[in-house]
């Protein structure tokens, strides 16, 4: 009797979760470095990281509507469709890195503004975000390219890359923000120049890469060339997982303000947080890719009872790990919080803040891996809805109330209430089997021959 082999999340959650914790590190440096300088240098350089996250939806748009479309093309044996969607994506990486530069240029100081930021902190991101720009348009290739490579399941080529690249990144930061010996560097300048380098570095590796693994050469066309057309597919399953990401930085964004209403201290106690609590959920951020790319393959494979196996296993160790990790961050927060501040007050409302984020973390781990496996089933419309009304009334809407009277706790509170609303509802979805006629029809359109669902 022949066994069918249960599919294993870890060959490509690893490399995953090794690209995030090298990421989130160089972050989190970035973050202590320009505390050094003073609270407001961090919260301008934290008030900015969030900047960029939100302009960087546009990639996301593609990153996931391209990787997506390549796993379905690649499982379905369509091997000249997943090479033109590769380049297709690639042109549109132009177009969507030029826009988000743009911005970056002529409007970062209506953006603080429209944020609230305190003045100090205007004066310090004001100067700092336009420097992004560049760093900004690179980025949008290596986050389409790492997505494609991992796509054909080369995750660890991406591991690699974005191991380099960061080191590169790191190496140059410390001497350009800090300085040496006598010289005081550049500040967040010099973090800047360091970060375009970098991500320069990581497109040359990147194209590399394609053309040694995938044989893939983009001409002088290629890198802005995107018919609409062709572009559709990517867009149908991209724009709707986007527009959920989008609805969640606007909301973000709301209560961003709401803590920059209250102070260089309380915007600089958020920045710490969040960047302390990117280690914990980076567990759930790499199951939840992985179970996205696997997902994929196991619905072109018409495997769909493994597929929903998977996700259960995925969900239950994700929930272990980051409920374990928040617990641990907020019971070692005294001690933690050190290495970016000695303010005694901010510490114990940092404290309280990882407390609340156990709850937080919990919940968020269901709107990782299962929207992801959503998604690659072909189920997004309703999971977006419900997500979108949850993220908008209570993240958006609930941080501003709750911050106006509770202040930062509120804000947590209203963070906590949105991942569980969201996630248990993910999981009503999954468990009810809303998503099986969706995968059937995405079945039925790569026309496997012979492949049966068996469910």
């Amino acid at each position: 009797m022949i066994r069918t082999q249960r599919p294993r999340i870890t060959p490509i959650a690893g490399p995953i979760l090794g690209e995030f914790l090298i990421g989130i590190s160089v972050a989190m440096a970035g973050l202590w470095m320009a505390s050094q300088i003073s609270d407001a240098t961090a919260g301008a350089f934290g008030m900015s990281q969030q900047v960029l996250e939100s302009l960087f939806v546009l990639f996301r748009v593609l990153a996931i509507g391209v990787g997506v479309t390549i796993t379905q093309a690649i499982v379905g044996r369509q091997a000249e469709a997943a090479r033109r969607t590769a380049l297709v994506g690639f042109g549109a990486c132009t177009w969507a890195g030029a826009a988000a530069a743009l911005w970056l240029l002529f409007f970062s100081d209506w953006t603080l503004r429209l944020l609230n930021a305190p003045d100090e902190v205007q004066a310090l991101a004001g100067a700092y975000l336009p420097l992004l720009a560049l760093a900004a348009l690179l980025e949008a290739y290596n986050l389409v390219m790492a997505s494609i490579l991992r796509a054909h399941l080369y995750a660890r080529d991406t591991l690699f890359v974005m191991l380099v690249m960061h080191a590169t990144h790191l190496a140059l930061a410390f001497p350009l923000l800090l300085g040496v010996g006598e010289w005081n560097g550049f500040g967040l300048a010099g973090y800047a120049l360091a970060l375009t380098v970098s991500r320069a570095l990581g497109v040359g590796l990147h194209l590399w890469l394609w053309r040694r693994r995938m044989n893939l050469v983009p001409l002088r066309r290629d890198w802005w060339y995107c018919p609409a057309r062709a572009l559709m597919p990517v867009l149908r399953i991209g724009i709707p997982g986007a527009s959920l990401e989008l609805a969640y930085r606007i909301a973000f964004m709301m209560s961003l303000s709401a803590a920059a209403a209250l102070g260089v201290a309380a915007l600089a106690t958020q920045a710490y947080v969040l960047q302390m609590l990117r280690y914990v959920l980076l567990v759930s951020l790499a199951i939840g890719w992985a179970c996205e790319i696997m997902v994929g393959h196991l619905i072109g494979s018409g495997k769909f009872r493994m597929a929903h196996q998977l996700v259960r296993k995925g969900l239950r160790n994700g929930v272990l790990a980051s409920g374990a990790l928040a617990l641990m961050a907020a019971a070692g927060a005294p001690w933690l919080m050190r290495v970016f501040t000695r303010d005694p007050a901010v510490i114990e409302m940092a404290q309280t803040l990882l407390w609340i984020s156990f709850a937080l973390e919990t919940g968020r781990v269901a709107n990782l891996v299962v929207f992801g496996a959503l998604r690659s089933t072909g189920d997004v419309i309703f999971p977006v809805g419900i997500a979108v009304a949850s993220i908008f009334l209570v993240l958006g809407v609930g941080s501003v109330m709750l911050g106006q009277r509770y202040g930062l706790v509120g804000i947590w509170i209203a963070y906590a209430a949105d991942e569980w609303i969201r996630g248990s509802l993910m999981f009503w979805r999954w468990e009810t089997h809303g998503w099986v006629a969706h995968a059937r029809a995405v079945l039925q359109r790569m026309r496997a021959p012979g492949v049966e669902s068996r469910f």
